[in-house]
Formats: structure tokens, sequence, C-alpha cells
């Protein structure tokens, strides 16, 4: 059995290593080396996650349980298997929430654990009266299948200019809610 809670500060480095991990196979076809290494540092390097967090981003994690029945062990060693992150997109469309990040271990794919964190995400922001979920995809990664199965629709493009030279080319995808 899987569950998600809510992450801080203390997930830093379980942020982190999932990103590296995830980022490897969802990107190494799509992005250079050097994109990846210039985006990793930006989005995921120890002060960017705190700025994020502290700008409102609400972090979550799935761990993915390994109590079995009889097991005494720590429920805290359980491994992370997932994370999301999200907040409202502004204080003018206080009605929509960005999904800003969503990976699941290279390993874990295909097992629901993406349909559980945004599950929980809508259950979270449902209280808020929010009434679309939004996101930016790559245009050529594979996720777009998973979103667009759930119920996301593509509203538009754009590319990104994240300095340094590269580019974010996505798609803006949305879920009403």
């Amino acid at each position: 059995m899987n569950r998600v809670s809510k992450a801080g500060s203390e997930s830093i480095s379980i942020i982190q290593d999932l990103a590296v991990r995830t980022w490897k196979v969802a990107y190494s076809s799509i992005i250079s080396p050097q994109q990846m290494k210039y985006m990793l540092e930006l989005f995921y390097s120890e002060t960017s996650l705190q700025k994020q967090m502290q700008e409102g981003h609400q972090f979550i994690i799935a761990k993915e349980n390994l109590q079995l029945p009889g097991y005494r062990g720590n429920p805290a060693n359980n491994t992370a298997i997932g994370f999301a992150s999200y907040a409202v997109k502004s204080s003018e469309e206080s009605n929509t929430y960005r999904l800003h990040k969503i990976y699941i271990d290279p390993t874990q794919q295909g097992k629901g654990i993406g349909k559980l964190l945004i599950g929980y995400i809508i259950n979270d922001i449902s209280s808020y009266n929010a009434a679309n979920l939004e996101l930016n995809v790559n245009r050529h990664n594979k996720a777009m299948d998973f979103y667009q199965k759930i119920g996301f629709k593509i509203i538009k493009e754009e590319d990104i200019d994240i300095g340094n030279g590269f580019f974010m080319n996505d798609y803006v995808l949305n879920l009403v809610l």
C-alpha cells in the first residue's frame, strides 16, 4: 500500500534524489545533458527548493509502504517513490492551481502512483474551491499520454526562455475539476 504526505524542507534531499533519477529517464532523449544539468540546478538546488516552498509551493511525497504483517520496523523508513508540487496560479486566478512538478521513480511508473498523487492534489485544492488544475509538459515527453488519459486537455503551446540559451518547449494542459 502506498501513502502520500505533505513534505517540507526536511524532504529536500529526497526530492532532489527522485528528480535526478527520474529526469535521467524522462529527458535524456529530449534535452541535452548540458540543459538537463542546468535545469536540475535551476529548479532543484537546495536554495531553489527552499524558495519554492517559501513562495507557497506545496510538496507531497508518495512512499511505498514496506510494512508486512507482523513487521515492527519504523514506518519512516518507507521508500519515497514519487513527488509532486502545486500552488495557486496567482491571486488574480485563485480558482486555478498549477501542478509545478510530478515525478515518479522510473521503476514504479505504471503502478498508479501518478494517479494517487494527482488525486491527493485534487482533493486538497478542492477544499479551496479550485476549478482548474494546470501544468506544463515538454511537447515530447511520453507523460503526455498519462495526462490526457486522466482528462487533461492541451490549451496552448509555449516556449519559455530559461536562460543560458535554453528553452522549455511545452504544452500547457488544463484539467477542469
